[in-house]
Protein backbone atom coordinates (compact mmCIF):
# COMPACT_ATOMS: atom_id res chain seq x y z
CA UNK A 1 0.00 0.00 0.00
CA UNK A 2 1.39 3.42 -1.00
CA UNK A 3 2.01 5.64 2.01
CA UNK A 4 0.17 8.95 1.94
CA UNK A 5 2.55 11.86 1.47
CA UNK A 6 2.56 14.55 4.12
CA UNK A 7 1.82 17.98 2.60
CA UNK A 8 4.87 20.27 2.55
CA UNK A 9 2.62 23.26 3.34
CA UNK A 10 0.82 23.83 6.65
CA UNK A 11 -2.92 24.33 6.90
CA UNK A 12 -4.26 27.78 6.17
CA UNK A 13 -7.47 28.90 7.88
CA UNK A 14 -7.91 25.28 8.98
CA UNK A 15 -7.68 24.01 5.39
CA UNK A 16 -5.16 21.57 3.97
CA UNK A 17 -3.38 22.58 0.76
CA UNK A 18 -4.69 21.17 -2.50
CA UNK A 19 -2.59 18.37 -3.98
CA UNK A 20 -2.17 17.81 -7.72
CA UNK A 21 -0.39 14.76 -9.11
CA UNK A 22 1.13 15.12 -12.56
CA UNK A 23 0.03 12.47 -15.10
CA UNK A 24 2.49 9.75 -16.04
CA UNK A 25 2.83 11.24 -19.50
CA UNK A 26 1.60 14.21 -21.48
CA UNK A 27 2.51 16.97 -23.94
CA UNK A 28 3.51 19.57 -21.35
CA UNK A 29 7.04 20.94 -21.09
CA UNK A 30 6.63 22.97 -17.91
CA UNK A 31 4.59 22.71 -14.75
CA UNK A 32 2.90 25.98 -15.76
CA UNK A 33 1.72 24.45 -19.03
CA UNK A 34 0.10 21.58 -17.14
CA UNK A 35 -1.51 23.86 -14.52
CA UNK A 36 -3.10 25.92 -17.29
CA UNK A 37 -4.81 22.78 -18.61
CA UNK A 38 -5.53 21.24 -15.20
CA UNK A 39 -7.03 24.41 -13.67
CA UNK A 40 -9.13 25.91 -16.49
CA UNK A 41 -11.19 28.02 -14.07
CA UNK A 42 -8.08 29.77 -12.75
CA UNK A 43 -6.90 32.74 -14.84
CA UNK A 44 -3.43 32.30 -16.41
CA UNK A 45 -2.20 35.45 -14.68
CA UNK A 46 -3.25 33.97 -11.31
CA UNK A 47 -1.27 30.80 -11.99
CA UNK A 48 1.71 32.96 -12.93
CA UNK A 49 1.35 34.88 -9.67
CA UNK A 50 1.21 31.68 -7.58
CA UNK A 51 4.44 30.44 -9.20
CA UNK A 52 6.17 33.84 -8.98
CA UNK A 53 5.29 34.13 -5.28
CA UNK A 54 6.66 30.64 -4.54
CA UNK A 55 3.25 29.33 -3.44
CA UNK A 56 3.37 26.06 -5.42
CA UNK A 57 5.46 23.48 -3.55
CA UNK A 58 6.79 19.99 -3.99
CA UNK A 59 8.28 17.94 -1.16
CA UNK A 60 11.52 19.93 -1.38
CA UNK A 61 9.99 23.40 -1.20
CA UNK A 62 8.66 26.15 -3.51
CA UNK A 63 8.93 25.61 -7.26
CA UNK A 64 10.22 28.29 -9.67
CA UNK A 65 8.13 29.76 -12.43
CA UNK A 66 10.04 27.75 -15.06
CA UNK A 67 9.82 24.42 -13.22
CA UNK A 68 9.67 21.51 -15.69
CA UNK A 69 6.78 19.10 -15.98
CA UNK A 70 7.78 15.89 -14.17
CA UNK A 71 5.56 12.84 -14.83
CA UNK A 72 4.02 11.40 -11.68
CA UNK A 73 5.21 14.24 -9.45
CA UNK A 74 2.88 15.84 -6.87
CA UNK A 75 2.63 19.54 -6.08
CA UNK A 76 0.70 21.39 -3.39
CA UNK A 77 -0.76 24.88 -3.12
CA UNK A 78 -3.52 26.74 -1.33
CA UNK A 79 -6.50 27.60 -3.48
CA UNK A 80 -7.90 31.13 -3.45
CA UNK A 81 -10.85 31.32 -1.10
CA UNK A 82 -14.27 32.64 -2.09
CA UNK A 83 -15.59 35.78 -0.42
CA UNK A 84 -17.85 34.71 2.42
CA UNK A 85 -20.18 36.54 4.77
CA UNK A 86 -19.38 35.48 8.35
CA UNK A 87 -22.14 33.37 9.91
CA UNK A 88 -22.95 35.32 13.10
CA UNK A 89 -23.57 32.34 15.38
CA UNK A 90 -21.24 30.41 17.67
CA UNK A 91 -20.60 26.66 17.70
CA UNK A 92 -21.36 25.17 21.10
CA UNK A 93 -19.12 22.41 22.43
CA UNK A 94 -21.29 19.69 24.02
CA UNK A 95 -18.53 17.13 24.70
CA UNK A 96 -14.82 16.81 24.08
CA UNK A 97 -12.34 14.04 24.87
CA UNK A 98 -9.22 12.60 23.25
CA UNK A 99 -11.22 10.64 20.69
CA UNK A 100 -14.28 12.70 19.73
CA UNK A 101 -15.78 16.17 19.76
CA UNK A 102 -19.56 16.69 19.82
CA UNK A 103 -20.84 20.17 19.00
CA UNK A 104 -24.04 22.09 18.45
CA UNK A 105 -23.83 23.41 14.90
CA UNK A 106 -25.90 26.57 14.45
CA UNK A 107 -28.33 27.18 11.61
CA UNK A 108 -26.81 28.55 8.38
CA UNK A 109 -23.38 27.01 8.98
CA UNK A 110 -22.30 24.20 6.63
CA UNK A 111 -20.62 21.17 8.19
CA UNK A 112 -17.74 20.88 5.71
CA UNK A 113 -16.27 23.06 2.93
CA UNK A 114 -18.26 22.90 -0.25
CA UNK A 115 -18.95 25.36 -3.07
CA UNK A 116 -19.29 28.90 -1.73
CA UNK A 117 -18.88 27.80 1.89
CA UNK A 118 -15.26 27.14 2.86
CA UNK A 119 -13.94 29.07 5.86
CA UNK A 120 -17.46 29.64 7.19
CA UNK A 121 -18.00 25.96 7.93
CA UNK A 122 -18.06 24.03 11.18
CA UNK A 123 -15.03 21.89 10.28
CA UNK A 124 -12.76 24.79 9.39
CA UNK A 125 -13.85 26.93 12.33
CA UNK A 126 -13.28 24.11 14.81
CA UNK A 127 -9.90 23.13 13.40
CA UNK A 128 -8.78 26.73 13.68
CA UNK A 129 -10.39 27.79 16.96
CA UNK A 130 -9.67 24.60 18.93
CA UNK A 131 -6.28 23.86 17.43
CA UNK A 132 -7.35 20.47 16.07
CA UNK A 133 -5.80 20.27 12.57
CA UNK A 134 -6.74 16.60 12.00
CA UNK A 135 -10.40 16.93 12.99
CA UNK A 136 -12.87 15.20 10.65
CA UNK A 137 -16.67 14.80 10.83
CA UNK A 138 -18.15 11.35 11.36
CA UNK A 139 -21.35 12.51 9.60
CA UNK A 140 -22.93 15.72 8.34
CA UNK A 141 -25.89 18.02 8.87
CA UNK A 142 -27.44 20.24 6.21
CA UNK A 143 -26.42 23.89 6.38
CA UNK A 144 -30.01 24.83 7.23
CA UNK A 145 -30.31 22.34 10.10
CA UNK A 146 -28.99 23.07 13.60
CA UNK A 147 -27.87 20.63 16.26
CA UNK A 148 -25.49 17.84 17.09
CA UNK A 149 -22.55 16.84 14.91
CA UNK A 150 -19.91 14.33 16.01
CA UNK A 151 -16.31 14.95 14.92
CA UNK A 152 -13.39 12.58 15.35
CA UNK A 153 -10.29 14.07 17.01
CA UNK A 154 -7.92 11.11 16.78
CA UNK A 155 -7.13 10.27 13.11
CA UNK A 156 -6.63 6.56 13.83
CA UNK A 157 -10.23 6.30 15.03
CA UNK A 158 -11.96 7.99 12.10
CA UNK A 159 -13.08 4.77 10.48
CA UNK A 160 -14.61 3.34 13.64
CA UNK A 161 -16.90 6.32 14.27
CA UNK A 162 -17.74 6.95 10.62
CA UNK A 163 -18.74 3.30 10.29
CA UNK A 164 -21.29 3.78 13.10
CA UNK A 165 -23.20 6.22 10.94
CA UNK A 166 -22.70 4.28 7.72
CA UNK A 167 -24.06 1.12 9.37
CA UNK A 168 -27.00 3.03 10.93
CA UNK A 169 -25.83 2.06 14.41
CA UNK A 170 -26.58 5.54 15.77
CA UNK A 171 -30.01 6.45 17.14
CA UNK A 172 -30.76 9.97 15.88
CA UNK A 173 -33.51 12.11 17.33
CA UNK A 174 -34.66 15.32 15.69
CA UNK A 175 -37.17 17.98 16.62
CA UNK A 176 -39.17 20.15 14.24
CA UNK A 177 -41.73 22.93 14.47
CA UNK A 178 -44.52 22.73 11.89
CA UNK A 179 -48.22 23.42 11.50
CA UNK A 180 -50.49 21.40 13.75
CA UNK A 181 -52.90 19.16 11.85
CA UNK A 182 -55.39 17.52 14.26
CA UNK A 183 -56.48 15.12 11.52
CA UNK A 184 -53.08 13.45 11.28
CA UNK A 185 -53.05 10.10 13.04
CA UNK A 186 -49.83 10.30 15.01
CA UNK A 187 -47.54 8.64 15.86
CA UNK A 188 -46.86 7.15 12.43
CA UNK A 189 -43.96 5.85 10.36
CA UNK A 190 -43.47 7.43 6.96
CA UNK A 191 -41.77 5.42 4.22
CA UNK A 192 -41.02 6.61 0.71
CA UNK A 193 -38.41 6.58 -2.04
CA UNK A 194 -36.23 9.70 -2.17
CA UNK A 195 -33.87 10.53 -5.00
CA UNK A 196 -31.46 13.45 -5.35
CA UNK A 197 -30.17 14.37 -8.82
CA UNK A 198 -26.67 15.80 -8.91
CA UNK A 199 -26.77 19.50 -9.69
CA UNK A 200 -30.38 19.91 -8.55
CA UNK A 201 -30.69 21.63 -5.18
CA UNK A 202 -33.80 19.78 -4.01
CA UNK A 203 -34.57 16.08 -3.62
CA UNK A 204 -37.80 14.36 -4.65
CA UNK A 205 -40.08 11.58 -3.51
CA UNK A 206 -40.56 9.24 -6.46
CA UNK A 207 -42.38 5.96 -7.13
CA UNK A 208 -40.52 2.79 -6.25
CA UNK A 209 -39.38 0.69 -3.29
CA UNK A 210 -38.91 2.83 -0.15
CA UNK A 211 -35.37 3.84 0.77
CA UNK A 212 -36.27 6.37 3.47
CA UNK A 213 -38.08 5.86 6.78
CA UNK A 214 -39.03 8.34 9.53
CA UNK A 215 -41.04 7.81 12.69
CA UNK A 216 -43.08 10.94 13.52
CA UNK A 217 -44.53 11.79 16.93
CA UNK A 218 -46.50 14.80 18.16
CA UNK A 219 -44.95 16.27 21.32
CA UNK A 220 -47.10 19.35 21.95
CA UNK A 221 -49.12 21.97 20.11
CA UNK A 222 -50.23 25.52 20.70
CA UNK A 223 -51.95 28.20 18.63
CA UNK A 224 -51.82 26.25 15.39
CA UNK A 225 -48.18 25.15 15.65
CA UNK A 226 -46.74 21.89 16.93
CA UNK A 227 -43.49 20.38 18.09
CA UNK A 228 -42.72 17.03 16.45
CA UNK A 229 -40.22 14.35 17.44
CA UNK A 230 -38.61 12.67 14.42
CA UNK A 231 -36.73 9.39 14.52
CA UNK A 232 -35.18 8.57 11.13
CA UNK A 233 -33.84 5.08 10.51
CA UNK A 234 -32.28 6.15 7.20
CA UNK A 235 -30.42 9.28 6.18
CA UNK A 236 -31.49 10.34 2.70
CA UNK A 237 -30.90 13.92 1.55
CA UNK A 238 -33.57 16.25 3.02
CA UNK A 239 -35.50 13.22 4.25
CA UNK A 240 -37.16 14.84 7.25
CA UNK A 241 -38.10 17.95 5.32
CA UNK A 242 -39.63 15.92 2.50
CA UNK A 243 -41.52 13.58 4.80
CA UNK A 244 -43.16 16.35 6.82
CA UNK A 245 -43.94 18.29 3.66
CA UNK A 246 -45.50 15.15 2.22
CA UNK A 247 -47.74 14.93 5.28
CA UNK A 248 -48.98 18.44 4.58
CA UNK A 249 -47.05 19.97 7.50
CA UNK A 250 -43.84 21.42 6.01
CA UNK A 251 -41.28 22.51 8.59
CA UNK A 252 -41.59 26.12 9.60
CA UNK A 253 -39.37 28.46 7.50
CA UNK A 254 -38.51 25.70 5.01
CA UNK A 255 -37.56 27.52 1.81
CA UNK A 256 -37.09 24.27 -0.15
CA UNK A 257 -40.27 22.30 0.44
CA UNK A 258 -42.95 22.28 -0.79
CA UNK A 259 -41.89 25.32 -2.87
CA UNK A 260 -38.28 26.31 -3.59
CA UNK A 261 -37.62 29.91 -2.62
CA UNK A 262 -34.20 31.40 -3.33
CA UNK A 263 -32.72 33.04 -0.24
CA UNK A 264 -29.54 35.18 -0.23
CA UNK A 265 -26.59 33.50 1.47
CA UNK A 266 -26.16 36.49 3.77
CA UNK A 267 -29.76 36.37 5.02
CA UNK A 268 -29.64 34.82 8.48
CA UNK A 269 -33.25 35.48 9.40
CA UNK A 270 -36.03 32.91 9.81
CA UNK A 271 -33.96 29.74 10.30
CA UNK A 272 -35.41 26.36 9.40
CA UNK A 273 -37.08 25.00 12.53
CA UNK A 274 -35.29 21.65 12.47
CA UNK A 275 -32.90 20.52 15.20
CA UNK A 276 -30.70 17.44 15.55
CA UNK A 277 -31.67 16.88 19.17
CA UNK A 278 -29.87 13.71 20.31
CA UNK A 279 -27.31 11.08 19.30
CA UNK A 280 -27.07 7.69 21.02
CA UNK A 281 -24.73 4.80 20.23
CA UNK A 282 -22.41 2.17 21.63
CA UNK A 283 -18.92 3.62 21.57
CA UNK A 284 -16.79 1.49 19.19
CA UNK A 285 -13.66 2.16 21.26
CA UNK A 286 -14.82 1.93 24.89
CA UNK A 287 -17.90 -0.27 24.44
CA UNK A 288 -19.99 2.04 26.63
CA UNK A 289 -23.45 3.28 25.70
CA UNK A 290 -23.32 7.02 25.10
CA UNK A 291 -25.98 9.68 24.58
CA UNK A 292 -25.51 13.33 23.73
CA UNK A 293 -28.30 15.93 23.88
CA UNK A 294 -28.33 19.29 22.15
CA UNK A 295 -28.38 22.42 24.28
CA UNK A 296 -30.20 24.34 21.56
CA UNK A 297 -33.96 24.82 21.63
CA UNK A 298 -36.71 25.48 19.11
CA UNK A 299 -39.43 27.82 20.26
CA UNK A 300 -42.99 26.75 19.61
Amino acid sequence: MRRKQRPPLPQRHGLDPARLRMPDDGPWTTLRDHLLDRLPKVAPERIDALLAEGRVHDLDGPLPADAPFVPGKSVWFHRDLPEETPVPFEIGVVHRDEAILVVDKPHFLATIPRGKHVVETALVRLRRDLGLPHLIPAHRLDRATAGLVLFVVEPALRGKYQLLFKDRAVVKEYEAIARHDPDLALPMTVRSRIEKVKGVITAQEVPGPPNAETHVELVEHREGWARYRLLPTTGRTHQLRLHLSGLGIPIRNDDFYPVLTEKPLDDFTDPLQLLAKALEFTDPVTGERRRFDSRLELRL
